[in-house]
């Protein structure tokens, strides 16, 4: 087993990626979207598809939501 830990995707290559709307957003355009990329995920805003996703590794992106999230009601 490998050590080495797979290369994080550049953003140019999420052209393919399968995005998920949170079942939150209400259908109003107005939420947040990830892509499981693998030991990644990407995340971006469903309003401004024209900007770069923020592309984290999965421990970094389940701190994140642990910060913003209080049982299973978000607060941010």
């Amino acid at each position: 087993m490998s050590t080495i830990p797979p290369r994080r995707p550049r953003t140019e290559e999420l052209h393919n990626a399968h995005w998920r709307r949170s079942s939150y957003s209400g259908g109003a355009n107005d939420c947040v979207e990830i892509a499981d990329l693998g030991a990644y995920a990407a995340v971006r805003d469903s309003k401004a598809l024209d900007l770069s996703p923020v592309i984290l590794s999965r421990s970094a992106l389940g701190d994140l939501l642990d910060q913003y999230t209080d049982g299973d009601t978000c607060i941010g």
